[in-house]
């Protein structure tokens, strides 16, 4: 399926991949460092950083078709998605530096029970996250995640620091009345054993 001439859109409604990667392009010069940033927060080493963010784009242009919307939420959620991906290919390539003693902590029973129970709250949390509505979701991804102030939310939503700033905490009060948010607290109540 080609892309309408007149109209410079795909048959089916989308955007064209010209509009897609010049938006993309735009975002990527507006914050060069962005993914570089990314991929330290999401545990690469400082040193392979630059590359991390290398392949994260790289991605990024080859899968354009995939991105539905140019909105600033939607390319910064995309775009997040993508250097996860690369972050955990490039833990999975990268052997630990401290190997037997890495070994050992894997083996130990509680340490993957734990790890296990941490896997299963993080999903959890994720689907809490994805069943808030977009309008709720978009900014509090923009300041967990991406770091960014009200001021910056604003900008990029179009709304008033003050709207950006209720809706990241009516979506924090959301989730903290998700199920693995109340058992955390109800557990650390409990005395230790």
């Amino acid at each position: 399926m080609g892309e309408d001439s007149a109209t410079g859109q795909h048959p089916r409604g989308g955007l064209a991949a010209a509009d897609r990667r010049q938006a993309l392009t735009a975002m990527l010069a507006a914050e060069p460092h962005r993914l570089r940033r990314r991929s330290i927060s999401l545990g690469v080493r400082p040193d392979d950083a630059d590359d991390a963010a290398q392949i994260a784009a790289m991605r990024a242009w080859r899968s354009i078709d995939a991105l539905e919307a140019t909105d600033p939420g939607a390319m910064c959620s995309w775009l997040d998605v993508i250097a996860r991906r690369t972050a955990i290919d490039l833990h999975r390539r990268t052997p630990p530096t401290d190997g037997e003693v890495e070994c050992d902590r894997l083996l130990a029973a509680q340490d993957v029970e734990r790890e296990v129970e941490t896997q299963a709250r993080l999903a959890a949390a994720l689907r809490s996250i994805r069943a808030l509505a977009p309008e709720l979701r978009e900014p509090l991804l923009m300041s967990a995640v991406d770091g960014l102030s009200s001021g910056e939310i604003a900008d990029r939503l179009g709304i008033s620091a003050a709207a950006a700033r209720q809706r990241v905490s009516r979506a924090r009060k959301a989730l903290a009345g998700h199920p693995v948010a109340a058992r955390k607290s109800s557990a650390s109540r409990r005395p230790a054993d």
